[in-house]
């Protein structure tokens, strides 16, 4: 399971705090795939990061007993000011890895990105980043119980796409999914169940059709 214990996230703003999540208590399960629902701007991301810890509260708590991965996809966990060696390094040694010179070469390898893996995060494109996020993640013979993906089916070319997919799905059988995506075909191919963003709340539907009806039913025939 994963608890929000009275969890509230915002960012300020010339009119005062704008608040993506506000006092939300609620309890999600572990044993499903679950889809994040809602519209651009909403905060399905910034839900994402805090899920994966790359991101904070400003109030309150999120824990869990599960071991949950970091975001896979185009904003991805990574710390903007070192580079992508620096990071695959950092997270390595995180996880009991005192040489880390054969996780760096797997990401380096997978990611694809050439020389840009010495430099600053912050000066990847999107899609950079989602390489080296996914990468770092599969690198490692991690036993995630629920992996956090934030549009990765957006990324790289067509072999890129092809090759991430293949590592994906190897992982299907033994994880869960809390998947963000704008394509309700790939929802519904790996999810279950859903969560529904509004007005600053989590709504969980234990059916997914449910929770895709929900988001229609509000954000897009109200429109």
């Amino acid at each position: 399971m994963i608890q929000f214990e009275n969890v509230s996230k915002y960012y300020p703003t010339k009119q005062g705090r704008r608040y993506v999540l506000k006092e939300v208590n609620i309890t999600l399960p572990t044993d499903v795939s679950i889809a994040i629902l809602g519209p651009n701007g909403v905060g399905k991301s910034t839900l994402v990061r805090m899920l994966g810890g790359a991101d904070y509260p400003n109030k309150g708590d999120i824990v869990s007993d599960k071991k949950i991965s970091w975001p896979l996809g185009l904003q991805g966990g990574l710390q903007g000011s070192m580079s992508g060696r620096e990071n695959c390094r950092f997270v390595a040694r995180i996880h009991g890895y005192k040489d880390t010179k054969e996780i760096e070469q797997k990401v380096y390898e997978f990611a694809e990105i050439g020389a840009y893996f010495d430099e600053p995060v912050k000066s990847y494109s999107s899609g950079m980043r989602s390489r080296v996020a996914f990468g770092l993640t599969m690198a490692f013979d991690f036993d995630f119980d629920v992996l956090l993906i934030d549009e990765l089916g957006a990324v790289g070319d067509a072999n890129f796409r092809k090759k991430s997919q293949t590592l994906l799905e190897s992982k299907f059988e033994t994880t869960k999914l809390i998947m963000v995506s704008h394509s309700m075909g790939e929802l519904r191919k790996y999810c279950q169940a859903g969560i529904v963003i509004k007005n600053q709340n989590l709504e969980f539907f234990p059916n997914l059709e449910d929770a895709i009806q929900e988001y229609e039913d509000t954000y897009v025939t109200a429109k």
